[in-house]
């Protein structure tokens, strides 16, 4: 299934945000797919409001981020950072269209409802009245491209956003928290290793080397150290569960059952709070990596083992984020704090310099889920969200 016609039409002025989530939804912008039409909808959107937008486009040309912003041109304003991609539905029972929204007993669903055009929505809804408000700082709405692919476009996107507006007081990323305070998240490393075999018929297991059972041995030692790694006794920190994680996402490899496997390569990650630690976990699979590659070397010349770092995203570390959780714990109404295990550009924005906290409508239990969801309740709470930030930039 695909994105609807509906989303060409941008919505009017006066659109609510369930308005414009039914507009965001019918984009299909899965990450292997192009945001562009989601992107000049909202730009030509804004066009018409009067309101300047700066496109920062991927390299490749088929993906891009959106930086505008609203109110005076002076520091100390509030940046909104969310990302327009989605996960797959690919074979996900869904019991409607993914691409359209449909209301059943206060739940709004769709791909993307909660995760994350549920506070894109609520943000571009309040843009008219941001544009009528005496605002003395202003706004500046960060969309982001590939968020769930790896945090590709945030990078750019930060930087522009450092050399194109006066220096903000604070970022909020409107992931799903409930309209929770999230000041904390794992960082995470993605790797991809590839091992290289030899080919022979499998009843010859001599003449060659199968890539796919040195595959499982690096990966055995990837299961080895996660469950270590889960049974170290620690005191809570607030996240569940409280252990760094190691995971093996996914797994390639074979032409035949009868041949022995000339390639197979696996994904997985290392989810952590420490950047140190994250590297000696690596380092130490590596170690047996470097042992097996040696041993399929001698055999045959065309074997070998390589794994690539796919993503190297910072955790989110509470560190420096006085100034967010002040001001976000006003305008949410509580002061309670909670930790993330998932990964958000929150990380990327406190690695800036710039003070983050995490809070947005709709939960992060109902993400990439088939029949992903945001309840009517949820929306109708970060529209006033929306309004007390509107509010409390004018004073």
């Amino acid at each position: 299934m695909t994105g609807h016609l509906l989303a060409s039409t941008a919505p009017s002025s006066t659109a609510t945000a369930r308005q414009w989530l039914e507009h965001l939804v019918a984009f299909d912008t899965t990450s292997r797919h192009s945001n562009l039409a989601l992107i000049a909808s909202v730009e030509a959107w804004l066009q018409a409001l009067g309101v300047r937008s700066l496109r920062i486009t991927g390299a490749e040309g088929q993906k891009a981020n959106l930086l505008f912003s609203i109110g005076p041109q002076v520091a100390g304003g509030v940046v909104l950072s969310g990302h327009t991609d989605v996960v797959p539905v690919d074979g996900q029972p869904w019991t409607s269209d993914p691409w359209a929204l449909v209301e059943r007993q206060g739940r709004l669903y769709g791909r993307g409802s909660a995760d994350m055009k549920g506070f894109l929505a609520v943000g571009l809804s309040r843009v008219p009245a941001m544009l009528a408000a005496n605002l003395k700082r202003p706004v500046h709405f960060a969309l982001s491209y590939d968020e769930e692919v790896g945090l590709l476009g945030a990078p750019a996107l930060i930087q522009a956003l450092l050399e194109q507006v006066p220096r903000p007081d604070l970022v909020i990323v409107g992931e799903p928290t409930g309209m929770r305070i999230v000041d904390r998240h794992k960082g995470i490393m993605g790797l991809r290793t590839t091992v290289r075999g030899h080919e022979a018929h499998s009843s010859q297991t001599h003449l060659g080397v199968s890539a796919i059972m040195v595959a499982t041995r690096l990966m055995a030692r990837i299961a080895e150290i996660a469950e270590r790694l889960a049974a170290e006794p620690l005191a809570p920190n607030g996240f569940e569960p409280a252990h760094t994680t190691l995971t093996i996402g996914l797994v390639n490899g074979g032409t035949a059952p009868n041949i022995l496997a000339r390639e197979c390569s696996f994904i997985w990650d290392i989810r952590s709070t420490s950047p140190r630690q994250a590297r000696a976990l690596y380092d130490e699979v590596q170690s047996l990596a470097n042992e097996l590659d040696a041993q399929i070397r001698a055999r045959f010349a065309d074997c070998g083992i390589t794994t690539e770092i796919l993503s190297n995203a910072p955790a989110l570390t509470g560190q420096s984020n006085g100034p967010a959780l002040d001001f976000v714990s006003r305008l949410a109404g509580t002061d309670q704090c909670e930790a993330a295990s998932y990964l958000a550009e929150a990380g990327l924005f406190e690695q800036a310099g710039l003070p983050t906290v995490i809070c947005g409508p709709g939960w992060i239990a109902q993400a990439h889920q088939p029949d992903e969801y945001i309840e009517v309740g949820q929306l109708a709470a970060g529209e006033a969200f929306m309004d007390r930030l509107i509010d409390a930039l004018c004073r």
